[in-house]
């Protein structure tokens, strides 16, 4: 009799997990495979919101991409901002993770503090940073007061200094997650090991190097690649401080195919360059993870 019911109770167990299975199936096909599906196609048409028809065009938008400067341009920039990001945020989220890897109630404290960053909206943090950084905001007045600068410095109205004032609000909100994975790639190293490092005489910079660092590289792997992608469709973060601007300098492939879909009304374009950014992003996380994965196995 108890057997029975046990059986009874494995067998409803089981229909429960295979329902919330088909479920979550069923949510990944709507919302990721057939949007996918339908972008794609969408790519081998002319298709735009104003005219009755579409026609299929076959690559003609593929081939019209290599002529594209502002395309060009968006991908320089998107790479330039997610592989400087990707080192300073993973530099910085090390740091961090060595500084914060205490038990105390007041470290605890500040992990929370570090993570806050990534909790928040991208587009809150934006217009925070805009305030910060416009021609008469809080940095410019407070730098032209101790006179460190003569006149208020354009940090979001040249090209050079947009990008690195961008790069800088990324990376801080990057920070935050990458401090949160060395954190606990830190607490999974093994406490005897670094006792036996002590017992050898290895110490500071030495037990980084032969101990830490090697046993970070799972984290690593984590936390570079899901950065690179991250940042490689960054979107709303440049839409808030810059627009694009000044005269396109900053504008993100993202950026630029939301702009191609909704403001020239060139659908079938915007899916043709999005089904490019979205190769661009696998193909750099292939080759990232793979040169990482190497690393961790020859560790």
């Amino acid at each position: 009799m108890e057997d029975r019911r046990a059986v009874r109770k494995r067998n409803s167990g089981e229909r429960g997990l295979a329902l919330l299975a088909a479920l979550a199936l069923g949510l990944y096909v709507v919302f990721l495979v057939l949007p996918l599906l339908l972008s794609l196609r969408s790519s081998f048409t002319n298709e735009n919101p104003l005219k009755a028809q579409n026609d299929f065009i076959g690559f003609a938008n593929y081939t019209e991409m290599a002529g594209d400067d502002q395309l060009k341009a968006s991908l320089t920039f998107t790479l330039i901002l997610a592989f400087g990001v990707t080192i300073a945020a993973n530099a910085l989220g090390v740091g961090f993770a060595l500084l914060l890897n205490r038990t105390s109630l007041s470290y605890r404290v500040m992990r929370t503090v570090a993570f806050l960053p990534q909790v928040l909206s991208g587009v809150i943090v934006a217009f925070v940073w805009q305030t910060i950084l416009t021609q008469n905001g809080l940095l410019n007045t407070a730098l032209v007061k101790i006179g460190l600068l003569d006149e208020p410095y354009p940090w979001l109205g040249s090209p050079h200094a947009a990008l690195f004032s961008i790069g800088l609000v990324v990376t801080w909100v990057m920070s935050g997650f990458t401090t949160v994975v060395y954190l606990a790639a830190l607490q999974s190293i093994p406490l005897e090991l670094h006792d036996m490092a002590s017992l050898d005489g290895v110490r500071g910079t030495q037990r980084f190097r032969k101990i830490t660092w090697p046993m970070l590289a799972p984290g690593t792997t984590i936390s570079v690649t899901i950065s690179l992608i991250t940042v490689l469709k960054l979107y709303d973060i440049i839409t808030v401080l810059t627009g694009g601007g000044p005269a396109n300098s900053t504008q993100s492939t993202a950026l630029y195919i939301v702009k191609l879909a909704f403001t020239s009304d060139r659908v079938g374009y915007a899916s043709a360059v999005a089904m490019l950014l979205l190769g661009l992003s696998a193909l750099v996380a292939l080759t990232v993870t793979g040169v990482l994965r190497r690393r961790e196995v020859s560790l």
